[in-house]
Order: C-alpha cells, then sequence, then structure tokens
C-alpha cells in the first residue's frame, strides 16, 4: 500500500508533530511512503520515504498553510488509487476520503488572543479559514482518527459526521526517552538544570503566546502558595511565545523571580522532567496533552485538567491529582497543597502508573491507525 501524509512538522519533539513522526516512520516499514511538510526529521529521509518540503514563509502558519493544502492535493491526485491511503491532520488538507487523524479541534475552542487590533484580525481571519477547513476535510473523510474520547465527542457535537466513521487511538510513548526517574537522578538533573537539588521542583510545559494551556491561573496559584512561609517548591515553566518576556516581568513584579524561573522553549524535554517532583498543567482545552503524558511516564506526580483526554488513561489512585476547573485558582492552590503534602506517595502512585502508561508504545498507536486506515 501507497500511503501519503501531509503535517506540519514530522519530529520526534513533542506534541502532535511526535505522533505524526512516529506513524511516519512505522508506515515506511509497510510500503511506500510520500511526506508533504514543512519540516522532516532527518531520519525520515530513506528508502521507501520520499519528502516534498512546503515553505512555511516567516515561520507563519498564516502563510504556510495554503501552501501546505495545495502541495498535498496535488500529491494525491498524483497518486490517488485503490492501494493508496491519504492520512491528514485535520484540515490541513482537502482531499476526499482522506483519513483525517485530529490532534486538535478548532471548533472545541476559541483561544482568546491579546495584541493589537491587526493581532487580533489575523488570528481571527485564520480561525475562520481553518474552522472552513477542519469541517470540509472532516465531513469528506472515509475515517476520522480522535486522540481521545473527549475528541471524539467535539467532533460528533460540531460536525455532521456518522458515528462509526469516527475513531478513537490514544497516543504512545517512547519508553528509552520517558524511562522512570530514580530519586538519585532527579538530584542530578536538578543540579544540571542549574536548580537546588533539595528543594522541591513542580514544572510547566506550552506555550505562551495565549491563555489556552492556563498559565495565568497557575501562576496566581503559585504567587499565593508562595506567600505562605511553609510553601518551599519552585517552579520551572518552559515555553516560549508572545506573552514570555511580560510573564517574565511580572514575576519580578510581585517578588517571585526567586521562585518562578523561565526557560523558554527547550528540544530536551526528557532531560527537564527528570529533574521534577511534580508537572502542572491547567489547560482550558486539551484534546490530548502530551507533555503530561510524558511526565507521568517518568513517574512525576502530574496535575492536569480533568477535562483533558489524557485524563480518561489515568488511574483512580490519581483522581485527586486532576484540575476540576483551570480558571479556579482556588482550587489549583489545594491541589498543589494536597500535592506537597504527600509528596512521597504521590511519587509512588505516580511510578506505578508510569508502567501502564510506558506499556503502550508510538508503534502500537501506528499500528492500530494503519490497521484502521487499510479497513476505511
Amino acid at each position: 500500500m501507497t500511503w501519503l501524509l501531509v503535517s506540519g512538522d514530522f519530529t520526534p519533539l513533542g506534541g502532535m508533530d511526535a505522533a505524526n513522526y512516529a506513524l511516519a516512520r512505522y508506515l515506511a516499514g509497510r510500503g511506500p511512503v510520500h511526506l508533504v511538510t514543512h519540516r522532516a526529521w532527518a531520519d525520515l529521509c530513506g528508502t521507501g520515504v520520499t519528502v516534498e518540503r512546503v515553505p512555511r514563509p516567516l515561520g507563519a502558519h498564516m502563510l504556510g498553510a495554503p501552501l501546505l493544502d495545495l502541495a498535498g492535493r496535488r500529491a494525491w491526485a498524483r497518486r490517488r488509487a485503490a492501494d493508496a491511503r491519504a492520512v491528514v491532520n485535520g484540515g490541513n488538507c482537502r482531499v476526499d476520503h482522506a483519513i483525517v487523524w485530529v490532534h486538535y479541534l478548532h471548533a472545541a475552542y476559541r483561544a482568546e488572543v491579546n495584541g493589537s487590533p491587526l493581532a487580533r484580525a489575523r488570528h481571527a481571519f485564520v480561525r475562520r479559514r481553518d474552522l472552513a477547513a477542519e469541517r470540509d476535510a472532516i465531513t469528506a473523510a472515509s475515517l476520522v482518527v480522535c486522540n481521545s474520547l473527549r475528541t471524539r465527542d467535539d467532533v460528533l457535537r460540531a460536525y455532521e459526521v456518522e458515528p462509526d466513521r469516527v475513531k478513537v487511538v490514544y497516543y504512545g510513548i517512547d519508553a528509552a526517552r520517558f524511562g522512570l526517574v530514580s530519586a538519585e537522578q532527579r538530584r542530578r538533573a536538578k543540579t544540571a538544570l542549574g536548580c537546588d537539588p533539595d528543594r522541591p521542583l513542580v514544572g510547566f510545559v506550552g506555550a505562551l503566546g495565549d491563555r489556552r494551556k492556563g498559565f495565568d491561573t497557575l501562576f496566581e496559584a503559585w504567587r499565593r502558595s508562595c506567600a505562605r512561609p511553609s510553601w518551599d517548591a519552585d517552579l520551572l515553566v518552559v515555553g516560549a511565545g508572545s506573552e514570555l518576556e511580560a510573564w517574565r516581568q511580572r514575576a519580578a513584579d510581585v517578588g517571585l523571580d526567586g521562585r518562578v524561573r523561565f526557560a523558554g522553549f527547550r528540544d530536551d524535554v526528557p532531560a527537564v522532567i527528570a529533574g521534577l517532583d511534580g508537572f502542572v498543567h491547567p489547560a482550558r482545552y486539551e484534546a490530548y496533552g502530551l507533555s503530561p503524558h510524558e511526565a507521568l511516564c517518568r513517574g512525576v506526580p502530574t496535575l492536569v485538567s480533568a477535562s483533558a483526554g489524557v485524563a480518561e488513561r489515568y488511574p483512580s489512585t490519581l483522581a485527586e491529582l486532576l484540575i476540576a476547573d483551570p480558571d479556579d485558582v482556588d482550587h489549583l492552590c489545594e491541589r498543589l497543597t494536597l500535592w506537597r503534602s504527600r509528596l512521597d506517595a504521590w511519587q509512588s502512585l505516580a511510578a506505578d502508573a508510569s508502567h501502564a502508561m510506558r506499556a503502550r508504545s508510538w508503534g502500537a498507536m501506528a499500528a492500530e491507525i494503519a490497521a484502521l486506515a487499510e479497513a476505511a
């Protein structure tokens, strides 16, 4: 079978890019694979895989998305046959009878964007375009693959599509990169990060360009927690975005510059997570949530929004770490206090959950998608 995969990026660095990368690697062993993409990891370029690189002018989704859509449709027109399958991400390429893999549903969440009137107008234009493309792709798909039950429910609420064409396939993990961390490994990782190995360290990973990941809620909860003399944990924030410098200034203004460290973008997330005693992800919308998944795989007690797709995979033993309302600062303060008061116990329970999470590989995920696609 010939495969056409259309995605913005095929890299192992995280999020949907890592999932697409894993699927491409798996399919390369099953037949010819053609990637249409802005960026592909070097090890994908080889026997059985061809890469058609598409420009992304100025690194902007607004400019690159139409070019990716056009290149994908042209590639499908050249390859479409009975033994060919096209897998596209959401509405990034509108071709009939494709397998549409939904990592993020635009119809499920409307982000609040700060900035100039021009920036807000640009965001509104891109959202309208993405919603139209998403609707066209999903309603014309032969199969819709969702990364969680939450995403499946959102698709069925937003669009007219037969329920039996919408399937759920959970993400996998690279168990070698995200293995369980020992206490000594954690101390060494903290030192490598420039943090005090004798103080509890909490991590947040996410873009700081809008409020979807809920960092504003975490920041205020952290400020209130640090006002208590007994609070001895520090916060490490990993992520870039248009609001990064503003958050750095806010931390300094309220006296948190010694308790909150902004590390910016990092491509060594496994090493960062290795140094954490806790992980917080109070996202307002999260179709799945690969970063909390990765943290839990490393045995880190992870507080995550109950509405996030990854929360569906939490064992009952970790239910108290779920965040009921990502806008409720008081609730998050309570969850943080609960985490700190039973840190050793939570680490033991997270280690138990880690074994189950790491048992599902990226290959297992890709095999499920391939089987569904072949049957579609």
